[in-house]
Formats: structure tokens, C-alpha cells, sequence
């Protein structure tokens, strides 16, 4: 299948969504910030206490490090403590060992060597607070572990002081963790990260590796979302699957030319779900068809060695009343699916696109969308805060204005500079490719605003193009 762009649009849906846009930047482009309810569990008379880390994630604990690293965590309670409560964080392997065993999984523990709790594990909230001061978990590199695969630090919390209660669920902890002290790594001081969607049809991927900053030669794309494999039905057997055309199968295929290259440099590279002109769409699969194919979304990801998931919810032809093992097309569906990917390999990112039916997605078995989707990436041009649309989510993980290379659309330099003021932390841009007739006049200028706004930084392109070869 030939896309020509991403996330395409009606000639009304356009304008709308172009006046939306507008409305929602107008005047002083203030970016609209909708209130939240911050307690997204459940509200009990007792005294209910459980633990989230440094991005408020109460499920889904993910880091990566450069030679040591450390990552905080908070105690939070669901009134005013009485008196002190303090629960102790400790190391305890048989909490994997159960994961693996009812999940079907493999994942191996981090060397408990390579681990440290400060204030031994204890965390307390005093007297009258609902939130602790933070306790630190530190890790360093072990020579017993790869630094090709996730490892996970395996914690149970103990209640040591205090009336306060946990929930079975809220009981353990699995601290996904990965060493990336071989690879290079492209964090800047601002914390933005800059996703390159692009739609290698017609585009090397490795074109990302030619912009970097002046000041410290770190790149400025942090991850490449491949656009796009297809979410696909076959009516023989029944079953949901992954279709590949012949050109995201080569890069796959050929992943040590193409793919490998960005990873060991700390490019992210994320595979793209799109619909495909059947019934099968990111919106419409039962809660079991959603496991199963969630499978196959993980075997994809192990084989190819890929970082992460991006869904888009378009070019489905959803049928109506729905067949066997689908359902009508829903954000909760969306959700689901969204979330099973998550769940079956919570060490990969799973990103959503900010379009029709993930646009907002609900609570999925009493865990919020902020929880089980890594980031969110607002459809061109758009900058909504969208704690609403996926609770519990940070602002750093919410990319706003969104610009499109190959049409031409683009957002100003005070946009951006807006954005990081106010804390938001993501950004696309799609199409990015220098052989294009609009590289030096519009996409250069862009990157350079980039560079400047959300780096304070200047760019540096090494004057390579990498033109399609295969």
C-alpha cells in the first residue's frame, strides 16, 4: 500500500480541525490546559497507599542508563495520615518469578549487586501529608549483564509503620531497566525528545543520523517512527495480523544497514500500526482478539529488535454490525488494544497518535491511559494539553505542534518556545527528508528553529543524503 502522507484528511475535516487549531492557539497561542482529577483509583475509607515514580507511573516503571543512574520514588496516600506510614521497597526475585510464570514471560533479573535503595528501601509520609519526600533507587553497569536486552528489578513494598493498606496489585513492583552504556545517546539538557515520523515508501531512514547540535554533536532526533506497517484481517484463518509492503519488510529485513545504525547512536526506532482498508483497524478487535494479536505484536518487535509501538487508528473499513471476534469501533477498543501491547512487553514504548479514536483513551482494567501509553503525539499543528485525553500522563510526554515536511506545514519558533515553557516535552515531524525540492528553503529552516527553541542550540547538518537504494 502507497501512503503518501500521513493522517490524511478531508477537504471539511481539514478546515475544522485547521479552525480548531486556531481557536485553541488564539490570540497569545496560549496553550489550553484542561484540569484533571489527579486520583485516578479507586476512593476507599481506609487508608489506601501505593507507590509511583518519578513520572507519577503507578504500573509501568521503565529506565535506561549510561554506566549508573537512578530513578526517585514517591509514596502517595488516598487521605491525610494520621500518624506516620512507611512502607520498605525491597529486592525480592520470586516477585519476577510470578510475573513470568502467569505471563508466559522470560525476562531475567537485574543483578541485585547492581542495585541500591537509599534510606535502605524506606519510604514514609508523615503525619498529616499525603505524599512522601522521594527515595532513590541507583544502578550501575554489570559486567553479568547484556546491554542488548531490558532487565527487570524486581520489588516488593512491606508495610513497617503506619495503618495504611495496599492493594494486592500495588503490593510488587516490576522496574523494567536497561544498560545503555555502549550506545550513544541523544538526551539533551532540555529534556525535549523529537520523534522523526517517516514514511520510508520513499525515504532512508538513515537520513536522521545528518542533523546534530553544535554544542555537543548529540542528534536531534531521538526516535524514528517507520511509517507504517498495517494491522491486516485474513479471512482463510480468522486471525488478525501484521502486513508489511515490500519496503518496511527491507528495512526490517536489512535492519543491521538501515536500523541498527540510529540505535547505536540512542535513536528510537518505533514500528507504526495502521489500518488497511479491511475490517481490522486499531479501534475494533475484541478484548481477546486484542490479546492474541498483541502477541504477534511482541514476536515482531523480539525478531527485529524494535523499541516501541505507534498506533494510528485510520484507513480501517470497519464493518457494521461487527463480525466474530471484533467489535464496533471505540476508543475503549483502542484502549485495549493499546493496552494488552503494553502489558504483554511493558519494557517498549507505546505511543499514540492524537487522531480519531486515540485521541482520548479510557481506563482499561483500573489503569489509566497515561499509564499504559509512553507518549502521545498531537495530530499537525495542534497543541491541547492532553491530561484529560490520557490521565496521569506528564506533560513531558505530550508532543504538541506537530509539523508535516512534505506539505508544508509548519509551526513558528514562539510556538515552540511556548511549548517548553510550559513544561511539554514532545514533538513531531513527519516527511523529513533532505532529498526532497523543499529541503533547504522549508525543512532546514524548520530543524534550525527547532535547534534553537526547544535546545537553545544551533544545527549542524553534515551535508549527507541518503537517497532510497533499495
Amino acid at each position: 500500500m502507497k501512503n503518501t502522507r500521513i493522517m490524511k484528511f478531508s477537504r471539511w475535516t481539514g478546515i475544522f480541525s485547521m479552525a480548531l487549531c486556531l481557536f485553541l492557539t488564539s490570540c497569545d497561542d496560549d496553550i489550553t490546559v484542561k484540569i484533571v482529577d489527579e486520583d485516578q483509583y479507586e476512593v476507599s475509607k481506609d487508608l489506601k497507599g501505593y507507590v509511583v515514580d518519578e513520572n507519577a507511573k503507578r504500573t509501568f516503571t521503565n529506565v535506561e542508563f549510561n554506566e549508573n543512574g537512578s530513578t526517585k520514588f514517591y509514596l502517595n496516600l488516598t487521605q491525610k495520615a494520621r500518624k506516620n506510614n512507611t512502607v520498605k521497597m525491597v529486592y525480592d526475585p520470586t516477585v519476577l518469578q510470578e510475573y513470568n510464570d502467569k505471563n508466559n514471560a522470560s525476562y531475567e533479573a537485574f543483578p541485585q549487586s547492581a542495585v541500591t535503595f537509599e534510606n535502605d528501601g524506606l519510604i514514609t509520609v508523615a503525619t498529616d501529608a499525603t505524599k512522601s519526600a522521594s527515595m532513590s533507587v541507583s544502578y550501575k553497569s554489570d559486567a553479568a549483564a547484556s546491554e542488548i536486552k531490558s532487565y527487570v528489578i524486581p520489588v516488593r513494598f512491606d508495610v513497617v509503620e503506619g495503618d495504611l493498606k495496599m492493594n494486592a496489585e500495588d503490593q510488587t513492583k516490576l522496574i523494567f531497566i536497561k544498560d545503555l552504556s555502549s550506545y550513544g545517546s541523544t538526551a539533551k539538557a532540555s529534556g525535549v525528545k523529537i520523534f522523526s515520523c517517516m514514511e520510508i515508501n520513499d525515504t532512508n531512514p538513515l537520513n536522521n543520523l545528518s542533523f546534530t547540535l553544535a554544542s555537543d554533536g548529540k542528534l536531534l532526533v531521538d526516535a524514528l517512527i517507520l511509517f507504517s506497517a498495517n494491522i491486516n484481517y485474513d479471512a482463510e484463518t480468522g486471525r488478525v495480523y501484521i502486513f508489511n509492503n515490500e519496503n518496511v519488510q527491507h528495512l526490517l529485513d536489512n535492519r543491521d544497514k538501515y536500523l541498527k545504525p540510529l540505535q547505536d547512536r540512542g535513536i528510537k526506532i518505533i514500528l507504526s500500526l495502521l489500518g488497511n482498508h479491511d475490517r481490522s483497524g486499531i479501534a475494533s478487535l475484541s478484548d481477546e482478539t486484542a490479546r492474541e494479536f498483541a502477541k504477534e505484536v511482541k514476536a515482531v518487535c523480539d525478531a527485529y529488535n524494535l523499541d516501541g509501538i505507534f498506533v494510528d487508528d485510520e484507513y480501517s473499513s470497519y464493518i457494521t454490525p461487527p463480525p466474530p471476534g471484533f467489535v464496533a469501533p471505540s476508543n475503549a477498543a483502542a484502549g485495549r488494544l493499546c493496552y494488552e501491547i503494553k502489558k504483554i512487553q511493558p519494557e517498549r514504548l507505546m505511543i499514540a497518535y492524537v487522531y480519531s479514536r486515540t485521541r482520548s483513551l479510557p481506563e482499561i482494567d483500573g489503569v489509566p491511559s497515561g499509564e499504559y501509553v509512553d507518549y502521545a503525539l498531537h495530530d499537525y499543528l495542534a497543541s491541547s494539553d492532553l491530561s484529560s485525553n490520557f490521565p496521569g500522563m506528564p506533560r513531558s510526554n505530550m508532543g504538541l505542534y506537530s509539523q508535516e515536511f512534505n506539505l508544508n506545514r509548519y509551526t513558528s519558533e514562539s510556538n515552540l518556545e511556548r511549548m517548553r515553557a510550559n513544561g511539554y516535552g514532545s514533538h513531531m515531524i513527519f516527511a523529513m527528508d533532505p532529498n526532497r525540492s523543499n529541503f533547504e528553503s522549508r525543512q532546514m529552516v524548520a530543524m534550525e528553529r527547532i535547534a534553537r527553541a526547544l535546545f537553545d542550540d544551533e544545527l549542524v547538518f553534515d551535508g549527507v543524503k541518503y537517497p532510497k537504494d533499495w
